[in-house]
């Protein structure tokens, strides 16, 4: 039997956070078994205080907050010691949560990239000479949402690029994981002002969702089954791949991930996804 283990509301650890609460609905609806744990209190002083029966439980998916490698290390040692084990390794969510550690295999569908594992050592020069136009994130994700820019110049100065990387370090505070990755910027097709993106969950080596992940018509076309196909032994159990199509019509992965700590696509249907679970396991 498969467990899925979900943060709890920060009030009420008796129920869901409210951020996945459609999912904890749709896991129990699809009678797949599900605990509850204090996120907040378990990333604050490391203690694990669960809600529910984890004597049904063997194999555990975790659905929720993104944790960094380390904290998720600790998560799977405390749970091993309450014998369960999340499906997971630390070493296969370090693999697939850090994009560095699973670049080289994506290397010939992506966009090329310059690593920098202390942002004091940043080459401008390097990329200057390697990209006209490039984007900016930490080992795990970028800073939407904000009046950072997605796109930079690389011509822009050295002072200038700096200050843009110490303004990105602010905005990602606590969360800033791992270095600054520096990918070449990737103009994407637009439909009427939105790309054409889609996020593929793979588990135990098969695409068990393909989901529309920019809001586009259902219309457009997918990301060819050869290149889905093409990523489907990560060797990790649970992960994500997402794929843009380019302004040039060409396809490209423009991120990949742990699949536990993976949001699900716009519109897709939680029931859907965890009766595909609830198939695998």
């Amino acid at each position: 039997m498969i467990t899925v283990l979900f943060p709890s509301d920060y009030f009420d650890t008796n129920k869901s956070d409210d951020s996945f609460i459609k999912e904890y609905r749709a896991a129990v609806e699809n009678q797949i078994h599900v605990l509850l744990f204090s996120y907040d209190e378990f990333l604050e002083d490391g203690k694990l205080r669960m809600k529910g029966d984890p004597s049904l439980s063997c194999a555990v998916i975790y659905r929720g907050w993104m944790l960094k490698p380390e904290k998720y290390a600790e998560l799977y040692q405390k749970l091993q010691y309450m014998d369960l084990r999340l499906i997971t390794s630390p070493q296969e969510y370090r693999r697939m949560h850090s994009f560095p550690e699973i670049y080289p295999e994506l290397i010939e569908d992506t966009a090329p990239m310059i690593v920098f594992e202390d942002p004091e050592k940043i080459d401008y020069e390097q990329i200057r000479k390697a990209f006209r136009k490039c984007m900016v994130k930490d080992f795990v994700k970028s800073v939407k949402g904000t009046d950072f820019p997605k796109c930079i110049r690389t011509d822009i100065g050295e002072n200038e690029f700096r200050r843009l990387i110490k303004k990105f370090l602010s905005y990602r505070g606590d969360l800033y994981t791992g270095g600054i990755c520096i990918k070449e910027f990737l103009e994407l097709k637009r439909y009427n002002e939105k790309t054409n993106e889609y996020r593929v969950f793979y588990c135990n080596n098969q695409a068990i969702t393909i989901g529309r992940n920019s809001g586009q018509p259902e219309c457009l076309p997918q990301p060819p089954e050869v290149m889905i196909k093409k990523y489907s032994s990560l060797k990790s159990p649970f992960y994500t791949v997402d794929y843009a199509e380019t302004a040039d019509g060409c396809w490209k992965i423009i991120e990949a991930g742990d699949g536990q700590v993976s949001g699900l696509s716009d519109f897709q249907d939680a029931f859907s996804f965890y009766g595909k679970l609830s198939l695998i396991f």
